[in-house]
């Protein structure tokens, strides 16, 4: 995959390059917005990587530019503002996904391989939804029945992967691998304390319990 980065912060950016290298990827960097949109116009790249605060031109001004240029690759907004309005801001310019700051490489690593399988697929999806529960990817809410619920990001990752194999069986091992990214058990009850919290979350107070513990298996998402 070609990637192309337009981050200011160079250490940011050296890093970002190296680990998406060591993962088979091609990354092109650009240290501002002017430069990032003349490297943008100048290439073929499967995903952008931009940072929203930038000198010359800022994230969004560049991706504004590019999509009233035609321009449909993919965008991944980069942060320190993550506040509701300031993410939809940057998905308003055009933007595909918003990262805040700081993140976890394996989390950007993970998003802009989604990125890329949906511009393959034809088909960008930015919402899922099992029964009455409901799950924004772009603005990262979600709400069942009408009502907000408030998730931790490990939470959320968890339930947006129970979502996607909504009335299937998800196995212990499928979990750690898939959301905490172990590929050995840990040995600790990580899986089971973030089960009861998102529980919790999205049961409590609802007539019918949707997250489901299936005996000798693991667990199930159920409308």
């Amino acid at each position: 995959m070609r990637i192309l980065i337009i981050e200011d912060d160079l250490e940011a950016a050296e890093a970002m390059v190296r680990g998406l290298g060591e993962h088979g990827h091609e990354a092109v960097h650009a240290a501002d917005g002017e430069l990032g949109l003349d490297e943008a116009r100048k290439g073929a790249f499967d995903v952008m990587i931009v940072d929203r605060m930038m000198p010359k031109k800022d994230g969004v001004q560049v991706v504004e530019a590019l999509r009233r240029e035609g321009d449909a690759t993919p965008v991944l907004f980069l942060s320190a503002l993550g506040e509701i309005h300031d993410r939809v801001t940057g998905l308003k310019a055009g933007a595909d996904d918003y990262l805040v700051k700081p993140y976890a490489f394996a989390e950007l690593l993970a998003r802009v391989d989604a990125l890329s399988r949906r511009r393959e697929s034809g088909a960008v999806a930015t919402s899922l939804k099992v029964g009455d529960l409901e799950m924004n990817l772009l603005t990262r809410e979600v709400h069942r029945s009408g009502k907000a619920i408030d998730l931790q990001p490990r939470e959320f990752q968890l339930l947006e992967f129970m979502m996607r194999h909504a009335g299937q069986s998800v196995t212990r091992t499928m979990l750690l691998e898939k959301v905490w990214e172990y590929h050995f058990d840990p040995q600790t009850n990580v899986i089971d304390v973030h089960i009861s919290r998102l529980r919790s979350k999205i049961d409590k107070g609802f007539d019918r319990p949707m997250l489901q513990t299936v005996r000798g298996a693991g667990y199930r998402l159920d409308a």
